[in-house]
């Protein structure tokens, strides 16, 4: 990849994080694209296909951000934490105001109706039968859209076209 002229970018984050400006180096370039890329491969922003997707490989997709963010920022340095407005204080808070939330409300409670499954039911028609299906569906589709917009910014701080 390369690297862009550094530029003052004005960014809307989404989970209400506000606005940035930031100026990207090199080591946020590219940290910045290796998120944009796991980001628009994961359920974290492509829909939930209604017929045979599972809210539990939804769940563990976008847990597995966490990890695959953390290992970003730390191959990346400390280059990409010189402020507030730089990418890692914003992927962590992407992270801890915008994830962390829906991961923390759902496992539980995903994990709890996944224990009652008779063995004559599959995993995806004892998952459309839950109470709450419907529900987390809706709020997997608010953070997804959310999701979209940090990948919009991720691939405007990598300089992708």
């Amino acid at each position: 990849m390369m690297p862009i002229k550094a530029t003052k970018l004005s960014l809307n984050l989404p989970f209400g994080l506000g606005g940035i400006t930031i100026e990207p180096n090199e080591a946020e370039q590219r940290a910045a694209w290796t998120l944009y890329v796991e980001l628009m491969t994961r359920i974290a922003v492509q829909p939930l296909d209604p017929d045979t997707g599972l809210l539990r490989e939804a769940l563990q997709s976008l847990y597995s951000l966490f990890s695959l963010t953390r290992k970003i920022l730390l191959e990346a340095g400390p280059g990409v934490a010189h402020g507030p407005e730089s990418l890692g204080p914003v992927a962590i808070e992407v992270l801890n105001k915008g994830l962390r939330p829906f991961t923390a409300k759902w496992h539980p409670r995903l994990s709890d109706h996944e224990t009652k499954r008779p063995a004559d039911l599959n995993q995806v028609e004892h998952e459309r039968q839950w109470q709450h299906y419907d529900e987390m569906c809706d709020e997997l589709a608010e953070v997804q859209e959310k999701m979209r917009v940090y990948a919009e910014a991720l691939a405007k701080i990598a300089g992708a076209k």
